[in-house]
């Protein structure tokens, strides 16, 4: 049960600035506009990876409740915190300077902000958990997992926007909106180089 939480995290959260590649040309005002946001990014990537990766360590059957609610909690906070920053980050860059740039911002700036949202509310449900009924916990556990599916997925889908095309293209190629090397793999079946262990 616990690998599944983890495993919706890491699916979700980790997925905010992902970027694919290949690109044209792109002119030099977006290259400014993307260099701008993924300098703000990167740190915010970096804790959002760092948030999964303790989450992901303290998901073994044998830990106790109080220690994954704890960790939980702390990872929750901290991607709330994340999410909000990178909306920040999007709003102060102003839109993107391709067509329909005002709006592909402002839903971007919107979805990140509803996601810290979502991420700080999952952080107060883990608070309330019963940790001293495990069965209890691991089912309340597995409410939480649910409803981190869904927003991890629904978050996804302005960023996506966000990051296709041309700005997108610019976007991948600077080093701030790269994924973070302290990520965990998102795929549990995936043979990871090294362990989750930091």
């Amino acid at each position: 049960m616990n690998k599944k939480f983890a495993a919706a995290l890491s699916g979700g959260a980790v997925l905010v600035l992902t970027l694919a590649g290949c690109s044209d040309d792109s002119d030099d005002k977006v290259n400014d506009w993307a260099k701008e946001v993924c300098d703000q990014v990167q740190p915010q990537l970096q804790k959002i990876a760092n948030a999964n990766a303790a989450i992901q360590q303290q998901t073994a059957d044998n830990s106790k409740p109080a220690d994954v609610q704890k960790t939980d909690s702390a990872a929750f906070q901290q991607i709330s915190q994340a999410y909000k920053a990178l909306g920040t980050a999007v709003d102060k860059a102003g839109p993107p300077p391709v067509d329909n740039g005002e709006t592909t911002q402002k839903e971007a700036v919107k979805e990140l902000n509803a996601s810290s949202a979502a991420y700080a509310n999952l952080k107060t449900k883990v608070d309330e958990l019963n940790t001293k009924d495990q069965s209890e916990f691991a089912d309340g556990l597995k409410g939480i997992a649910d409803e981190l599916n869904k927003i991890s997925t629904s978050g996804d889908e302005a960023l996506n926007k966000l990051q296709s095309g041309e700005v997108g293209s610019a976007m991948a190629k600077q080093k701030g909106c790269q994924k973070p090397t302290a990520s965990t793999s998102p795929s549990g079946n995936a043979a990871p180089s090294a362990s989750a262990a930091a």
